[in-house]
């Protein structure tokens, strides 16, 4: 008796891929035991593990926008079973964010978002641009930079404090358009993911988020065509097998046609200008048996903006990966990848008192292999490393002859950044997961041409050094230890903590106003030091009404260190010993975020609210008191909702509220020789009007046929028209001599919109 029910309790390893009709990978799909209650989530690759004991079992197969499968298996050693799902006909161009069925309770992961390009209606868009990014800034703890601005704030960290990855591959700017658009075409987007809490130890490079973008494999049994038609842009994928079964591919662009209008006009002043962007997505999947994969990913983009005789601005990214998957055994799997990214911007200004060109560029070469064992049914151990090889030119400033500004040229800096990690994700009882792991780093500045400092405490040069090419100038080590945890207090809530470090070895030295072309992405030097953060986090959970809603409460405390600003005063466009006009100095943020959301049924939506504090204290700064960071915002509400009006028509909308940017202004003015001085006293003391904006949309099914299907979407970005403020500036007042007054700047009233999108 005792050895027949030590047999019955035998655990076996089921293991395997989740794949779509498609023959495409599908990650985090949940894998579930019925009658033994076990349950497991498939990760990025669609690779799952499922600790089971020894019998019969009922397996249910789970992904977000497919159908259910259950299957009946046998289990009496290690056992490997590939699943495939079927796609729920559903329109097109939808969008959710939401977790399967409740595996987002037992994941020992806080502030982490999924995204998967099916099942709810897409949101309303600015002149009907599908757009992930600005889906993501309305969601609980992730900013908008703000109207014409891509980027995005997390947790109190800057723009750049955000590892933004494409198959892979880094993002150094992810704008289009002047940043009304980001760089990811919905129509190529697979999944996306979103740490803004604790990340694993395979993720490293940036303080506050990881933000992982994967492409679409391609359709590997039958030709695809999709694509749309708007006010200003049109895009077109095709997709299909190279062999059937075995091999895809995947090629999605899109452009923009603004130009082709203003070469309408008669007026040279109107033609003669450009305004447009391009990029091309390509993906190449191979399967070379069952147990390898293969996959080669390419990005190109390019932006032009140029307004005769008066400016002319040029940037563009041109990204590359090559991924290989092998499976040596149901318990060993190793993931291999190489990426290319490179990022260029160029900027001519021709005024009457200045004519200058601007330049900068970043190169990133890098290299990645990653094993994952799975030695029994309670831990899931990944082991790996990086290395790459970065050259950054921060800014050439090349004066012509009308300029009275400073020619600077300064040379390529050259790094290198190695990584190693390991990390473990343990489940020592049924309600219990944990994930620890540390992740350590290497940085070293190489030398070159082009000279390094030393400063003194007032930031003026005391010694200047040269090193030799590819000599090491300084290496920073870090160590970055993860852990978090997650525990089921019922089958319908949990809760979760982490603490994580993280480093960053790259610094994006910005203005104290808008992003804009003086921006220059800068490595760490013998001056310039890793910026490090520590975040602690504890969350909520919970699942009501058979999972149709959804409530999720986290609260976070983080520090950082090293954090970088200008020197009051400094000239933002010399890049001379560029050091010298930096101060150093700590931040902290901390805050609580709420998410109520409804998952199901014709009535889909959530609420999000932030309460949150962003503060900077460096030495020299505000008289060296804590002063608002410019992303700080007290209030952020979002409102989002999706109507189904029977079986054609649905109806969106979305409302986002936040507190006014903190901006630093005048407080008073000298007048000398006959010319107004400003002069200003607190650090981002100031508010900008309070943030509110409604977009809403229309959409209807226009053909349904076997063949060829097309949905048309009407919609109107800023509906009421609020005139919020995207800067400030000052003049003299032209009806009351000696008086300064402000001059809001605003950028849209109303922007009406009309697409259609189609698919056969």
């Amino acid at each position: 008796m005792v050895t027949l029910q030590a047999a019955a309790q035998k655990q076996y390893l089921l293991t395997g891929l989740i794949t779509s009709e498609k023959g495409e990978t599908l990650p985090y799909a949940s894998v579930k035991a019925m009658e033994q209650g076990a349950a497991a989530t498939a990760d990025k690759n669609g690779y799952y593990a499922l600790p089971l004991t020894q019998g019969k079992h009922t397996i249910a197969v789970d992904g977000t926008g497919y159908g259910l499968q259950t299957l009946e298996v046998e289990i009496d050693k290690d056992t490997r079973l590939n699943v495939g799902l079927s796609e729920v006909p559903n329109e097109l161009g939808r969008v959710t964010v939401k977790s399967t069925r409740g595996s987002h309770l037992m994941q020992p992961v806080t502030g982490y978002e999924k995204f998967l390009l099916k099942d709810t209606r897409n949101l309303p868009a600015m002149l009907g641009e599908r757009d992930i990014l600005k889906t993501l800034q309305l969601l609980p703890g992730v900013k908008s930079a703000g109207d014409g601005n891509s980027g995005f704030y997390v947790r109190g960290g800057s723009a750049d404090q955000n590892l933004v990855l494409l198959d892979g591959a880094p993002v150094y700017n992810a704008s289009h358009f002047m940043g009304f658009f980001s760089v990811f075409n919905a129509d190529a987007i697979k999944e996306v993911s979103l740490y803004k809490g604790s990340m694993p130890a395979q993720y490293g490079g940036r303080l506050s988020s990881v933000l992982d973008i994967s492409t679409s494999d391609g359709d590997n049994q039958s030709w695809k065509v999709n694509g749309g038609i708007g006010l200003i842009s049109t895009r077109l994928s095709v997709e299909g097998p190279i062999t059937k079964d075995k091999s895809s591919f995947l090629i999605s662009g899109r452009r923009t046609y603004v130009d082709m209008f203003l070469k309408l006009s008669k007026d040279s002043a109107i033609n003669s200008n450009k305004m447009n962007f391009y990029d091309v997505n390509a993906k190449f999947s191979w399967s070379l048996g069952k147990n390898d994969k293969i996959s080669v990913a390419a990005y190109s983009g390019h932006d032009l903006l140029s307004l005769s005789g008066l400016f002319n601005i040029a940037w563009g990214n041109r990204l590359g990966s090559v991924h290989w998957n092998h499976h040596f055994s149901n318990k060993l799997v190793t993931n291999t990848a190489v990426s290319y990214s490179n990022f260029n911007y160029t900027a001519g200004v021709a005024q009457t008192n200045y004519n200058i060109n601007i330049a900068s560029r970043i190169k990133d070469l890098s290299g990645k292999t990653e094993w994952i064992f799975t030695p029994d049914n309670r831990n899931k151990i990944y082991i790996g490393g990086s290395s790459a090889f970065r050259s950054i030119l921060p800014g050439n400033v090349q004066s012509l002859q009308k300029s009275a500004i400073n020619k600077t040229n300064q040379p390529i800096r050259h790094s290198v950044e190695n990584a190693l990690y390991v990390n473990n994700e343990w489940t020592p009882g049924d309600k219990w997961q944990i994930s620890y792991g540390v992740r350590l780093t290497g940085f070293s500045i190489l030398g070159g041409r082009g000279d390094f400092y030393q400063l003194n405490p007032q930031g003026h040069v005391t010694d200047t050094m040269r090193y030799g090419t590819r000599e090491v100038v300084k290496t920073y080590i870090n160590a970055e230890p993860r852990l978090s945890a997650s525990f089921q207090l019922n089958p319908g809530s949990s809760v979760k903590a982490s603490y994580s470090r993280t480093v960053q070895n790259l610094h994006l030295i910005a203005s104290a106003t808008a992003s804009s072309p003086t921006d220059r992405w800068v490595a760490s030097t013998n001056i310039i030091r890793p910026e490090i953060a520590d975040q602690v986090s504890a969350g909520y959970y919970k699942n009501l009404g058979n999972n149709t809603w959804q409530l999720t409460t986290e609260v976070y405390y983080k520090t950082m260190q090293n954090q970088i600003d200008y020197r009051n005063g400094a000239d933002i466009l010399d890049n001379q010993a560029l050091e010298s006009k930096l101060l150093y100095g700590k931040g902290r943020a901390y805050g609580i975020e709420t998410l109520v959301k409804k998952k199901k049924g014709k009535f889909t939506g959530w609420v999000g609210y932030t309460l949150s504090k962003t503060e900077r204290q460096i030495d020299g700064i505000n008289n060296n008191q804590w002063y608002n960071a410019r992303q700080d915002r007290t209030h952020e509400v979002s409102v989002v909702t999706n109507y189904e009006l029977g079986q054609r028509w649905s109806l969106s909308a979305s409302w986002v509220f936040y507190t006014g940017n903190a901006v630093t202004l005048p407080a008073g003015k000298y007048i000398i020789n006959n010319r107004v001085v400003y002069y200003y006293t607190e650090r981002n003391g100031y508010r900008m009007p309070a943030y509110h904006r409604l977009d809403v949309s229309a959409s209807a099914h226009i053909i349904r046929k076997k063949r060829l299907k097309a949905d048309l979407t009407f919609g109107v970005y800023n509906a009421y028209g609020r005139e919020n403020a995207y800067s400030l500036f000052f003049r003299q007042s032209k009806t009351t001599p000696g008086k300064t007054e402000a001059i809001q700047v605003s950028l849209f009233k109303y922007v009406p919109s009309i697409s259609c999108d189609f698919k056969f």
